[in-house]
Parts: structure tokens; sequence; C-alpha cells
């Protein structure tokens, strides 16, 4: 049998456990993950029972409830409580998701288990540190580029180039697809990932850019694009249904055209 000896600080212990309030009507339990670099200690999966009966339907609303009632120093992003602001994204039930659009319903298992997006560095409990992320996001010049004049009014689109978009515009930047991705995990530091590939295809498809040569040029690297195997991993956990593997093969489907 192969041993494996994890570096120092990242085994998970267990931790403090929070019971159910005595007149709980519907008991629901919750493990989440908890790190606190200023501790020295170890991460540890705290357990916290919450009364579904006086709380929202969400993931989202039993985080809140913990903070609120339960433990005061859980750490986590939230914002619009909307799906449109990609603040809240983590792992629940061993898929990267909104806990703000994700039912309790929902998640399997007798316990909710909470843990911050993998293979990202994490800041404090579902705090991960997302700036080389948008690093990478910044890296696709994510706004229109033209070389033509400025029209009086507007830069028109058609209906049918409009629609090019759908699928596209609807990215909320969660990250919740890249670390997903097991070619993320291994070449994070050069692959730009599904999130950014599918915004650099929207600038790519947009029928007002005028610098989609360079844009792909931009791309044509092993690293930048070709790192991803559509493992799908991207496509099956979006939280807003989007499909990023299919915005990458048309970038590779854009390179052989522009190869020949």
């Amino acid at each position: 049998m192969v041993a494996f000896t994890l570096p120092k600080g990242s085994r998970v212990e267990a931790g403090r456990t929070w019971p159910a309030p005595a007149e709980a009507k519907k008991p629901k339990t919750f493990r989440i993950y908890r790190f606190d670099p200023d501790s020295g200690g170890n991460p540890r999966l705290d357990t916290y029972t919450v009364d579904l009966a006086d709380c929202g339907p969400m993931v989202l609303d039993a985080l809140i409830k913990i903070k609120t009632e339960l433990d005061g120093t859980l750490t986590f992003r939230r914002s619009c409580r909307e799906g449109v602001c990609g603040s809240c994204a983590m792992n629940i039930g061993g898929e990267n998701t909104l806990a703000c659009t994700r039912a309790i319903a929902d998640v399997p298992g007798e316990a909710v288990t909470v843990y911050p997006l993998p293979h990202m560095r994490v800041i404090k409990d579902l705090v991960v540190d997302l700036e080389p992320f948008f690093a990478q996001y910044a890296s696709i010049r994510p706004w229109l580029i033209t070389q033509s004049a400025a029209p009086e009014k507007e830069r028109r689109q058609s209906p049918e180039e409009r629609a090019r978009l759908d699928g596209l515009w609807e990215c909320i930047l969660c990250a919740s697809c890249s670390t997903a991705c097991p070619s993320y995990w291994w070449n994070g530091d050069r692959y730009l990932g599904p999130a950014v590939l599918l915004q650099a295809y929207r600038w790519i498809a947009d029928s007002r850019d005028e610098a989609t040569a360079q844009r792909l040029e931009e791309l044509d690297d092993p690293f930048r694009l070709y790192r991803c195997h559509t493992i799908m991993n991207c496509t099956n956990t979006c939280p807003k249904g989007l499909n990023p593997a299919k915005a990458i093969a048309e970038i590779k489907k854009l390179m052989v055209e522009r190869s020949l």
C-alpha cells in the first residue's frame, strides 16, 4: 500500500461542534471548512446544526444564519444573493456552485459539506485568493477593440450578430468552472482556464470588435489555450448553465481556419 505524506498544515482535522437548538423543529447539519492563517493550526471541519424551520431555503441563508447566530468568526464572501455577482462561489456537496442559488434541499447527503473553491490559495475559511484569476482575465483585454473611426451614435449589430453572444455574456466570473478543471489545477499559472477563455471568445465573436486576428495570435500558445482536454467539468458545474468547453472548441476551430 502506498503511503502519502501531506505537507504541513494541509491535513483537515475535526473541529468544533455546535449542537442543534433544543427547540429545533427541522435540524440540518452543516460541515464547514475553517482555516485561520493567523492561528498557525491546520484547517478543520466545524459542524453546525441549523433549524431549517427558521431559515431560508438556500445554502447562503444557512451560512448567514450560522454567522449571525452561532459563530461570528465564520468568513465567506457574498453580495447580491441573486446569482449575478459570483461572490459566493464555493464547493457545496462536492460541486462548485453559488451558495445563493443552491437550495439546501438539493444538496445530497445527510449533512451539507461546504469547502472553498478547490486548488486556490485559501485566505481564510471559505475565501480564496482570486487575484491570479482576475489577472488572467485582464490579460485577454475584455473590452471592445476597434481601429475604425467611432460612429456618431453606436456600432450596430444585426439581431443575428447579437445572438452569437448569447451563452457568453452571461458569465459572472465566479471561477466555478476554472476551479473544477484538472488542467487548470495542473497548469493554472499558464493555462487561462475555461472562464477566461469563454470571456476571450465573447470578444472574438463580437461583430463590433476589430482585433480578432490579434486576439487569436495572443491565444495561440501551447499552454494559454491548448491545455484544454475537453474533460467537460467546466460545463457540468457552471451555475449559469453555460458551456465554456464549446467556446474553447470554437476558438480552436478559428485557429485551424486561420492557418489554412
